[in-house]
This record gives structure tokens, sequence and C-alpha cells, in this order.
């Protein structure tokens, strides 16, 4: 009888539910480590391709930073090196080849890369993990859907560009120092990399910047919003890194070898002519098309006499140069090495560039490894100084038409000076890129 019994209780045994879902957790389970693993492999693929993009940024970046003083072949073998270093080939192959480098113009309308080889104003890399260069992504449990390798592409495009502020306004490293009575009109900017500093009675109009690193530092006097129109909603916060500063000894490399980035357009002879600063300097003692050395005078200076109209030359000093009254420089590029704190001097009146309405050409540019003094009547049309030390101006200055100021040391302006964006006929400032990525 107790062996029928326990006969008698075996299809129960086999009837019953009890422990039926470990089963089913162990099939979950299994698919969940399958699912895991899947994903562990897409992350893999997708931090590889992350790696590759950085890779290609930091590669375009160098070929176009490359590009701006060197060969189009250098620039490429800059950004295949950073490549390399970033990604070694003995661990990833070679991830990029010259050929994969293009130089050319980036459209902002349409959002296209067009190529040109001898193009400085962007560049196009296309980095590659791929069979077809023998270096692809593996993984691991994608082979079990016949895919144990991967092909991984990128591309990153970078361009130069101009801040606005260091196109058309007041810029420099140290104070800029405004007075009372000035106008400032829309798209015009006043930027200060330590403080900007402002009496009163001064106009803003909508669009114009007023920026520093630290709007706390705003120096004006307590009642300054209430006194200078617009003030408040032109101010930023921002910070520059002046490189046009740190081109100058470019700038006066290509000058004095009459060849180079910097030389304008207008110079047609490569041969410069020797200028004695003890004769007489109004324009009959310089040659238009053509780079002029001036000599020092006997005092230690040269003076430009009064009337005196400059115009498409490249002048090259060495001790300050004063301007006599209603001087006029129309495309020139006038640099001087002095290191003097008025290494330019002005008592009253001089003009930078012609009154042309904002059209194309007709600018000149005042550049000095000292410092700029303008007693009065400061005019600047397509107008650009940049100075190592400090830019110093009184009042009446007027900028209406385009005017560029950068300067390594502070800016003053007193009163009653108006200042206006353009937006056109600045195209012969002296300027060092900004580098973005754009796509």
């Amino acid at each position: 009888m107790p062996r029928l019994t326990k006969f008698r209780r075996l299809p129960r045994f086999f009837t019953r539910e009890d422990g039926s879902m470990t089963l089913l957790a162990l099939y979950v389970l299994g698919g969940a480590l399958l699912v895991s693993s899947f994903a562990i492999d897409f992350a893999y693929l997708m931090s590889a391709r992350t790696q590759l993009q950085v890779a290609a940024d930091s590669a375009a970046h160098a070929a176009l930073y490359y590009r701006e003083r060197y060969s189009p072949d250098l620039a490429r073998a800059k950004a295949v090196e950073i490549a390399s270093h970033d990604m070694p080939a003995s661990d990833y192959g070679t991830v990029l080849r010259a050929s994969d480098v293009e130089f050319g113009y980036w459209d902002y309308a349409t959002r296209t890369f067009v190529a040109n080889q001898y193009a400085t104003g962007a560049v196009r890399v296309r980095p590659s993990r791929a069979a077809a260069t023998n270096n692809p992504v593996s993984t691991y449990l994608f082979k079990l859907l016949n895919r144990p390798e991967w092909d991984i592409k990128t591309e990153a495009v970078f361009v130069t560009y101009q801040p606005p502020c260091l196109r058309e306004g007041l810029v420099a490293e140290g104070v800029v120092d405004i007075q009372s009575n000035n106008g400032f009109s829309s798209g015009f900017c006043v930027h200060s990399n330590t403080y900007v500093s402002l009496n009163s009675n001064n106009t803003f109009e909508p669009g114009t910047v007023v920026s520093m690193p630290d709007l706390d530092n705003l120096d004006m006097p307590k009642s300054g919003f209430k006194t200078n129109e617009g003030l408040d909603v032109a101010l930023r916060k921002g910070h520059y890194r002046l490189r046009v500063l740190n081109k100058l000894n470019a700038v006066s490399d290509d000058l004095h070898a009459g060849f180079g980035p910097y030389v304008p357009d207008y110079i047609t002879g490569l041969a410069p002519i020797y200028v004695d600063g003890n004769s007489s300097t109004d324009e009959a003692a310089f040659v238009e098309h053509r780079i002029n050395r001036l000599s020092c005078g006997s005092a230690g200076k040269n003076a430009i006499p009064s009337g005196t109209h400059l115009k498409n030359m490249v002048i090259i000093a060495t001790c300050p140069v004063h301007f006599g009254q209603g001087v006029l420089l129309e495309n020139v590029v006038f640099l001087n090495t002095s290191t003097a704190d008025k290494s330019f001097y002005s008592a009253k009146g001089i003009q930078l560039g012609v009154d042309d309405n904002c059209a194309t050409g007709g600018g000149a540019s005042l550049i000095t490894f000292g410092g700029v003094e303008v007693a009065a009547n400061l005019q600047l049309f397509g107008g650009q100084i940049i100075a190592l030390r400090s830019i110093q101006f009184a009042a009446n200055a007027e900028g209406i038409q385009g005017a560029s100021m950068i300067a390594g040391g502070t800016i003053s302006g007193t009163s009653n000076m108006d200042m206006g964006f353009c937006g056109s006929g600045m195209e012969a400032n002296i300027e060092a890129p900004y580098f973005r990525l754009a796509y």
C-alpha cells in the first residue's frame, strides 16, 4: 500500500506549476545578457566614432591654423601629424591621409563646403577607420550577425572668421576710457580685456556692444545708466585674445621683404624706395605702389608736413613720426617700429582713409610697436590703428564710416566723438584670423 500511494502521487507532481518561473527567468536572463552584450558593442562603436571625431576636429583646426603662413601641402602634413598623435597608427592604423584634407570655402547660406586648393578660409578633414584602409573597428557579439568589423567615417569643417569688435571698434588689452558727449551707432563695439570706463552723456544706439570680462568692473558715475543712453542694453560679458598684436612681427617681416600676405595688393614693385628723413617728406618724396623706407631725421624723428596727401603705398619708419595738420592717408599702410609712447603723433587733424561712404578701398592703417596720440580731430574712414602700447585721442574724433583701434595698452578718448559701423570698406585691415568649427 505505501508503494501504491507513491505511484499515485507522481501524476500530481508532473502537473504542478511550482518552479516554472525559474526556467522562464533563465530565458529572460539570457536574453537580457545578449541585449546588454550587443549594447556594449554598440557603445564601443559610438566611442570609437567619438574618438575619431575628436581627432578630426583637432586635425582640421591644426591644418587651418598652419595654412595661415604655410603652403597647402605643409598644412595637410600638419593635420596628418596631429591625427596620428591623437590616434597612433600602431593602435588604430592610418586614420587620416593628406588626400583626406581639403581647403576651400564655407557657404554659410547653404552650409556647404566648396573645395579650392588655394583657399585659406576653410578646411574639411575626413578621417576614417574602414576595411578599405585596413583599420576597421572590430566588435565581439556583432559577429553573431555576421558583422565582425565596422567602417566608421567622420568629417570636420573649420573656418576662419573675424570678430566684429576687431573689424570695427575700440578694443584694448588695458582700460578703454571714454569721457562724455560721445555717440556710438549700431554695430560699433567698445571692448576692454580689463574694464571700460565711461563718464556721462554718451549715447549707444541699439546694436552697439560694450564688453569686458567682468561687468561688475564697469566704471561709471552712479547715475551712469541714466546719463548714458542705451548703455544697459549694450553691455556684454566677454574676452578677446588679441592675436593681431602677436602678428606685428610677421607684418613687419612681410613689409620689409616686399611680399607675403600682409603686403597690400596695390604694391606692384618689389625694390624698396629709400626716403631721406632729413629732406622734404611731403607726397613728392614718396613713390606710389612701392614700399618706402623712411630714415630718421637728424632730430631722431620724422615730420610729415601739413596738407600732405599720401596714397597707394607702404611706408616704414623706425623713429617717431609727427603729422602736420590736415594730412590724408589713402590706401596706405604706415608701419613704425619705434616703441616710443608717441611713435605716431598729430597735433590736429589727421585723416585715415577717404570719405567714400563705406566704399571698398581707400582706407589706411597706422601700425606701431609703440603708442599713438592725436590731440584733436582724428578722422577715420575705413581707418585702422594698431599699437602695441596705448592709443590716445582727444576731442572731436570722427569714425562714423569705419574705424578700428586695437591697443596692447589702453585706449583713451575724451569727448565729442562719433563712431559708427560700416560693415564694409574695411577690407584692407591688418587682421589675424580666428577659428571655429562650422560642421
